[in-house]
């Protein structure tokens, strides 16, 4: 198993303060859909970002290879409604350290 830092970019700067109905929609289903990852044991971690200059979205993933990170990824809510969100995905070659 490998770790991989994943950062979900918003489809603009201003995406947390002005949110559309439809974009709460699917950030519910977003949610929900790395939630059962996050049981499964496939993702250590996931949330929010308060970065100052704009919100952004983390989770590490502890999967085979980062052809099971990428297909996690494109089958996130978010990516699969393209809404003009993308995913900056980093392997973490020492792993991640946890409890």
């Amino acid at each position: 198993m490998s770790h991989y830092f994943c950062r979900l970019n918003p489809p603009r700067p201003t995406f947390a303060r002005d949110i559309t109905d439809d974009e709460r929609a699917i950030m519910a289903r977003h949610a929900a859909y790395w939630r059962g990852h996050l049981d499964a044991g496939r993702v250590e971690i996931f949330g929010m970002v308060a970065d100052p200059t704009a919100p952004w979205g983390f989770l590490v993933a502890n999967v085979e290879d980062q052809a099971a990170v990428s297909a996690l990824t494109a089958k996130d809510p978010v990516m699969v409604d393209a809404h003009g969100f993308s995913y900056d995905v980093f392997p973490m070659p020492l792993g991640a350290v946890t409890r």
